[in-house]
């Protein structure tokens, strides 16, 4: 039980293999699966990990040993599952352990129509029902404990073709002009699936690192990280190409990076993609979190829409999502949103409404992109803090004595002044204050950034 609460977080399943998560483990939650979802029948994909094949297999056992029928769709991306869990109307578990490094596995598992499951709608009793079924060694027997299996069978069913094709009937590319296009893969599961989902484009692939590899021997598969960027940005200038795009570990965020080599905020790409599904769904609800620019809520205001804000974390993105049934969803790790994708994020559906954007006029991306960053922003920024809140309470103090300023508690502590803002939030993990701020210009930003961490790490 210790060990099962250790992997088991909030939203997902990841740990250290074997050390921590086993096959031992993975059929155990098949079975608990199965019986606290009532699945009598589930989809399942893994990532190139060396663990992800046996894990995913393991657990199949557990399911099928519950009744349960598998659809094994193999390698895939976390948003080919998502697929997968729409399109056949089953819940899905995705063997993945995103960007951390090779030692690490994990499950994200959702409920019929890509339906996120956490630890307050179902994860919490799955852990419990594995935690029991482990210390009976009954992973592999019945319900009823009688060693016998009840039935269930697996189907190995290829899901990549039907995958590309929903993607692309999502987004219209008919009429885009020819494109060269740089994609860092990271060694992760955007080697498996760009090339399907680019197949028939006028995209001229330049690929880096597509060669499937759990071990990432070229750099972490974790776009966020400026250095995991470097590779992606000199081919992109050294070929000339309009566009990088760059992907995680199982795909499903995507990174974009222009013409020069610039990076792209997720901020930027966000409204630009809201600005396009506004085209489409005049008037709907746009998602994004706290931490993105404020340039976000100002674009789809000024193009008819309604801009809903939200706390950092795909769980409360997704909630808002549903609860809203906004069009789109957008924050600031590169994770996107979509209604047309059963509300689940697909950094490559985000990457294709970009490459639209880009192909159907001349301009390069930098001057497309122009018009969506309006502010300058300092990322995130962490600080080591052995007392979190007396820290946040000290910043509180500081700018509560000035004119003009506000704060608002959703998420950390916003502060909000002529012209700036900024959130300072604290880690649900580790001793860390992360800062993000924003402002009309570099120089504001730098000031107001310097300010709180001088009284932050005083």
């Amino acid at each position: 039980m210790g060990d099962l609460a250790k992997i088991f977080k909030a939203y997902d399943v990841r740990g250290v293999v074997p050390d921590e998560f086993d096959e031992a483990t993975a059929e155990a939650v098949g079975a608990a699966f199965v019986e606290v979802i009532e699945a009598g029948k589930l989809v399942l994909a893994h990532d190139m990990r060396s663990s992800s094949g046996p894990l995913a297999a393991a657990f199949a056992r557990g399911a099928t040993s519950r009744g349960a029928d598998v659809i094994h769709a193999g390698l895939g991306s976390t948003d080919l599952l998502y697929y997968a869990s729409g399109s056949l109307g089953l819940p899905g578990v995705m063997f993945t352990a995103s960007h951390n490094p090779a030692r690490y596995n994990g499950m994200k598992m959702c409920r019929a129509g890509a339906v996120p499951i956490g630890g307050d709608t179902g994860l919490t009793e799955i852990r419990d029902r594995a935690a029991e079924i482990l210390a009976s060694g009954a992973a592999g027997e019945g319900a009823g404990g009688s060693g016998t299996a009840s039935g269930g069978s697996v189907e190995h069913r290829d899901l990549l073709r039907g995958y590309a094709e929903h993607l692309r009937g999502l987004v219209d590319l008919s009429g885009i002009r020819p494109l060269k296009v740089v994609v860092d893969a990271g060694n992760g599961m955007g080697g498996h699936t760009v090339s399907a989902v680019f197949a028939g484009l006028p995209v001229e692939l330049v690929p880096l690192y597509f060669e499937l590899d759990g071990t990432f021997p070229n750099h972490e598969a974790n776009p966020i990280e400026p250095e995991n960027l470097r590779d992606l940005q000199k081919t992109v200038t050294e070929t000339g190409a309009d566009i990088g795009l760059a992907f995680d570990g199982d795909a499903d965020r995507c990174w974009v990076v222009d013409e020069h080599g610039a990076s792209v905020s997720p901020s930027t790409v966000t409204a630009l993609v809201a600005a396009r599904e506004l085209v489409k769904h005049p008037g709907s609800v746009i998602i994004h979190n706290l931490i993105t620019s404020r340039g976000v809520p100002e674009i789809v205001a000024e193009r008819g829409g309604t801009p809903v804000r939200t706390r950092v974390g795909h769980s409360f993105i997704k909630a808002e999502m549903a609860r809203t049934g906004a069009v789109f969803g957008g924050e600031h790790s590169a994770h996107y949103y979509f209604r047309d994708f059963w509300f689940a994020d697909s950094g490559m559906l985000a990457a294709l409404h970009v490459l639209a954007a880009l192909g159907e006029q001349d301009r390069p991306l930098s001057e497309v992109l122009a018009g969506y960053a309006r502010y300058a922003a300092s990322g995130e920024i962490n600080s080591t803090v052995a007392d979190q809140a007396a820290a946040t309470a000290r910043v509180r103090e500081v700018f509560a004595v000035r004119d003009g300023v506000t704060f608002d508690e959703l998420d950390g502590l916003t502060v909000s002044g002529p012209g700036w803002w900024f959130n300072l939030r604290p880690s649900n993990t580790e001793p860390l204050l992360r800062l993000n701020a924003e402002a009309a210009d570099e120089i504001q930003m730098a000031a107001i950034r310097d300010e709180v961490l001088a009284v932050v790490r005083s």
